[in-house]
């Protein structure tokens, strides 16, 4: 059974804090909603992310009705706001028949107050893209497509265990340019085999294709997976540093920014789902296996579903919060570290004011560590801004770890 903790409806009346006092948040941050399938055809051996490989027939009747019965249970807490953007990943998404998407985005729009001109992104595979499936997609409301490219490289893409190979990327995006106005390009580095020149490659690719939005990953072996059982020999870090900075160079030449750790865009072109993360708003989390943060006028809660799609699929139904694996409220002394693990992955940082919008806490909570980041010279000392020095952004971990 899950843990759940009552919560009230986000239009009514604010309540005070534990103990007294006034409201933890005077304003609710921007809402959005991020939608799991967890199905792919094979499971890549570096993903840690909660996909299953697909076992015959993929059960989209079961899974949009569970899916519906999710949402239908979530509303309560999300009641009246208005929501900017909607994320579908996976797994692999793509594999959703025309029809199943064009469903999943009407439910949607006929539970919540979806903003007429949200960011609706949909994560497909070049190894399952189809131009008419994708033109579908587009006509359902899809309006921004994230390919797991991840590299164009035949012999790279064998070792990382993907169902594609460079022809059928390249092919992959021009068919998805055709079908939205925006698509992204996920590409890896530092993959086993791979030198500078071989990563400069694909960037060069990918530039080709006249791309507004990259994320370029560092390739790393995460635990749990085949690639941290079996580990592949890969660049070193200072080669896989080399690597990124050559990287950096190039796109900003291109006319694509770094605006965060492992996001490159046009200008206008960055992700709106993925930046209200990094600014600490609000996301519904659907689906098997996902997350979800939910603030409240006197707290914040964090969510999360049951990860095996079988389970979460018949709690969800039973219709009895158990299809909740956690639902608990972020204690204050959480606060200053989940803020400044998200925000300081901007380039640019966040208002200084944004860590009392989003938390209800003072700013002076964070003081100490902000008076040790400053004279470390890893957090710039602009009263006004949170945000990391160039040394701090390239030692991001060690600054992210000042706040815990």
């Amino acid at each position: 059974m899950a843990t759940t903790i009552p919560i009230h409806p986000a239009g009514s009346r604010p309540r005070r804090a534990p103990g007294g006092g006034e409201p933890a948040l005077t304003a609710l941050p921007p809402l959005s909603v991020y939608v799991h399938v967890p199905w792919c055809v094979r499971k890549c051996p570096y993903c840690d992310f909660n996909s299953h490989a697909l076992d015959g027939e993929l059960p989209e009747a079961d899974y949009l009705e569970a899916l519906r019965s999710d949402l239908e249970q979530a509303l309560p807490s999300i009641w009246g706001r208005q929501v900017i953007s909607v994320f579908i990943g996976g797994g692999t998404p793509s594999l959703l028949s025309a029809g199943a998407v064009d469903t999943l985005l009407a439910m949607l729009r006929a539970c919540l107050n979806l903003l007429p001109d949200a960011e609706i992104t949909l994560e497909a595979n070049p190894g399952t893209a189809e131009a008419g499936r994708l033109r579908e997609y587009g006509a359902s409301g899809v309006n921004r497509i994230s390919l797991g490219v991840q590299s164009f490289d035949d012999a790279r893409l064998r070792a990382l265990g993907r169902i594609h190979d460079g022809a059928q990327a390249r092919a992959a995006i021009d068919m998805a340019q055709r079908a939205v106005e925006r698509v992204n390009l996920d590409l890896m580095f530092a993959l086993p085999g791979q030198d500078e020149a071989g990563a400069l490659a694909d960037l060069e690719t990918a530039l080709s294709h006249g791309t507004s939005h990259l994320s370029l990953y560092h390739l790393t072996l995460e635990p749990n997976t085949v690639f941290a059982k079996y580990p592949p020999a890969v660049p070193d870090e200072d080669a896989a540093a080399t690597m990124q900075d050559a990287l950096e160079t190039r796109a900003a030449e291109a006319g694509l920014e770094r605006y965060e750790v492992s996001a490159y865009a046009r200008p206008g072109a960055r992700c709106r789902h993925n930046l209200n993360y990094w600014e600490f708003g609000d996301y519904l989390g659907l689906g098997p296996g996902a997350h979800g943060k939910l603030s409240f006028h006197d707290g914040i809660v964090r969510q999360a579903r049951l990860r095996q799609p079988g389970s979460w699929m018949a709690r969800a139904l039973a219709r009895d919060g158990s299809h909740l694996a956690e639902s608990r409220r972020i204690g204050a002394d959480e606060l200053p570290f989940e803020f400044m693990l998200n925000a300081l992955r901007l380039r640019a940082g966040v208002p200084a004011a944004r860590f009392q919008e989003r938390t209800g806490l003072p700013l002076a909570a964070l003081m100490h560590q902000i008076d040790a980041s400053v004279r470390r010279g890893l957090l710039d000392p602009d009263p006004t801004v949170l945000r990391a020095t160039p040394l701090g952004w390239r030692f991001l971990n060690d600054l992210q770890g000042m706040f815990l």
